[in-house]
């Protein structure tokens, strides 16, 4: 028998729960997929928390890899016996599992090249990176670009590209051991937040004039910092809000200090396009696969402890991308 993570409210990571399951054979349009590894992220803990709403009970976690078991009717653009790996929103929940059925239109087939445990640590978070980095801004080589928790997974993998981009980098972390870290994966400078001002360190190291765009996944305690750090009709990237949601602000704002451009994109609407995401794919895939891009697996958990990970997790007390091993 199968097993899964489920939960029946929202709250803790106490409200996960282990489960033992029947998978069953997949309807139409859907596969049957047995997991090999499993991708822990950010946006887990919100599903979790009840930030992004869903009928519950539920399964959770939207990321993994493994290998394709049984076709449901209809299906073509998977085969039984294919290595593949996923992400998505809604449409992806349940990778906390042993196996599952899954719409099989999310599915990307990976190549030889890419095992699963890393295809598992990085499909969101570069995916996430090849969108922000190819589709939001007409990077020119030189620009300066600051990136907020820049130890995380996300930020390992934004740091390298935007490197091989031959843009000057520049991170924010906690600690001394997370700066050391994002050193040896693309930033040329990392600032410390837990004793050194943002703003005015990048300030200090853009010669006074801020940065093109800042990349922002710790949300209310680094806003108005972020803002700051940037230079005139700069682009303020909201990716996630870790330290919680921003507060409402007057739109005069973003005039006030400089005709700055704000975004908050998702995912989803960058992968919705089989083509789009079939290039954004194969562009991170051929870079990690030629070492330009190191995947970094610091933390692997097993399905029963996933309150830890959890834990973990919104304790910033992990490095680089966690995963799942079944």
């Amino acid at each position: 028998m199968e097993r899964a993570i489920r939960l029946y409210e929202t709250g803790g990571p106490e409200v996960l729960h282990l489960e033992r399951c029947e998978v069953g054979s997949p309807g139409p349009g859907q596969v049957r997929l047995r997991h090999m590894a499993v991708g822990l992220n950010f946006a887990d803990t919100y599903f979790r928390s009840g930030l992004y709403p869903i009928p519950l009970p539920s399964g959770i976690g939207a990321e993994a890899a493994g290998v394709v078991e049984e076709l449901g009717a209809g299906v073509e653009n998977v085969a039984v016996g294919d290595r593949v790996t996923y992400t998505g929103f809604l449409n992806t929940l349940g990778a906390y599992s042993t196996a599952r059925i899954i719409p099989a239109a999310p599915l990307i087939k990976l190549p030889d090249t890419i095992d699963f445990e890393t295809a598992a640590a990085m499909t969101m978070r570069g995916l996430t990176a090849a969108y922000l980095l190819r589709r939001l801004y007409p990077f020119a080589p030189g620009e300066s670009i600051l990136i907020h928790a820049a130890a995380g997974g996300v930020g390992l993998i934004l740091s390298q590209w935007a490197r091989l981009l031959g843009l000057r980098v520049i991170g924010t972390v906690s600690n001394a051991s997370k700066r050391a870290l994002a050193l040896t994966h693309g930033c040329d400078a990392v600032i410390d937040y837990s004793h050194e001002d943002v703003a005015t360190r990048v300030r200090e190291l853009t010669d006074g004039d801020g940065v093109s765009v800042v990349f922002d996944s710790v949300g209310r305690s680094t806003f108005t910092a972020s803002l700051d750090s940037l230079r005139r009709r700069g682009l303020m990237v909201c990716v996630g809000t870790a330290s919680g949601t921003i507060p409402p602000f007057d739109p005069q704002l973003l005039a006030r200090k400089g005709s700055l451009v704000l975004t908050r994109p998702a995912l989803a609407d960058f992968i919705s396009d089989p083509t789009e995401k079939a290039a954004l794919a194969g562009e991170l895939f051929e870079h990690v696969a030629a070492g330009r891009i190191r995947i970094e697996i610091n933390q692997r958990y097993p399905l029963t402890e996933a309150a830890q990970a959890h834990r973990d997790l919104e304790g910033r007390r992990t490095t680089g991308s966690s995963i799942f091993v079944i």
